[in-house]
């Protein structure tokens, strides 16, 4: 990390500088300045730039903060050492419930700024260890309309009777179509709260997803494939290209809308300037490796193989998947699989 530019955490609007002293095992011990306004430094009793609710009890104030148990550990940390030190710098006490049990994480003391700072604290660790939490869920656009899942195992057949020859090219790394999608945004929810929170705020999308679509199904054709890096002959992610059938922009504007009310309700991460929409029909994240060249330690855990695509592009550069009638757009939980094949819905909204 360059200590000259440190990364910085935006938490409620407020400014952090995250500045990491040690790692140790699987705990990171982290000590995050604050770079907000001079008059949240030093907070007089009656001030608070947090926006939870400190009560004044009959020893002092008092606050209580909903952070997922999977985050405890991050609190608490190696045998103890964050959650003294967080004490010791704020002269509070934190009290957190036991791990895997859902709770509020408590914090005390004799004045109200030090309880005040402690929040602050314990926020930022919080902000700092959501970010490196695998995503669970993420907003989909499903593909898996029946006349594109059959023109995807015609695609899937051609390539293979076609291509199989070519290096990285079989069968397990082609997409499952009952699967099939356009991966929206995604979304690290880390308790059964923070997905009924983003299931709500999906719900208030309806409105301007309805203003797109004119609360109708948005037609689509799903045509042609590209590849997502530089050279052809090195490819991980093969996918097909999708576009509303009028050749307008619905499809993107509704993407780019969904994605900009989730990052500013904290839900999502920026990671684009506008959504890059594809349906992903080849994968090396799905080729499974069960030769002697692998138990040989040729390719390790975590590489990827890629394949070469040159041929599957030239050939099928313009296949046609097949074109269907677009109505929904779901919270869809990762590695699930509902009773049509797709994945697990938490919460949808429909178009029309």
């Amino acid at each position: 990390m360059d200590v000259l530019c440190p990364p910085l955490i935006n938490i409620n609007g407020r400014i952090y500088r995250k500045n990491i002293v040690k790692e140790e095992h699987y705990e990171e011990e982290d000590d995050v300045s604050y770079m907000g306004p001079p008059e949240c430094e030093d907070l007089a009793e009656d001030e608070t730039c947090d926006s939870h609710l400190i009560e004044q009890t009959d020893k002092g104030y008092r606050c209580a903060i909903d952070v997922p148990s999977v985050l405890y550990k991050y609190i608490i940390g190696k045998k103890g050492e964050t959650r003294r030190r967080l004490e010791s710098d704020t002269k509070t006490s934190i009290s957190i419930p036991k791990q895997g049990v859902e709770g509020q994480i408590v914090i005390t003391g004799s004045h109200k700024a030090a309880v005040s700072s402690a929040i602050t604290r314990v926020e930022v660790l919080v902000e700092s260890f959501r970010r490196k939490q695998p995503f669970t869920h993420f907003l989909s656009f499903p593909l898996n309309d029946p006349r594109v899942q059959e023109g995807f195992l015609r695609f899937k057949d051609e390539v293979l009777q076609q291509c199989s020859q070519d290096h990285g090219v079989e069968e397990s790394i082609f997409q499952n179509a009952a699967k099939l999608h356009l991966t929206i945004g995604t979304l690290a929810l880390l308790n059964d709260t923070e997905v009924r929170k983003a299931c709500e705020h999906l719900q208030q999308c309806q409105r301007f997803i309805r203003d797109i679509t004119e609360g109708k199904p948005l037609p689509l054709e799903v045509t042609g494939i590209e590849y997502m890096n530089d050279d052809p002959a090195m490819v991980d992610v093969l996918y097909a290209k999708v576009n509303v059938k009028d050749g307008s922009d619905k499809l993107q504007l509704m993407a780019d809308q969904l994605v900009e009310h989730f990052i500013s309700e904290g839900l999502m991460v920026r990671e684009w300037d506008r959504v890059k929409l594809h349906g992903t029909v080849m994968n090396t994240l799905f080729r499974k490796d069960l030769s002697a060249e692998a138990s040989a330690g040729r390719q390790t855990s975590g590489e990827r193989e890629a394949f070469d695509a040159r041929s599957i592009l030239k050939k099928f550069a313009a296949f046609c998947f097949g074109g269907f009638e677009l109505n929904a757009v779901h919270l869809s939980q990762r590695y699930s699989t509902d009773c049509t094949g797709y994945y697990t819905s938490a919460g949808s909204v429909r178009f029309s």
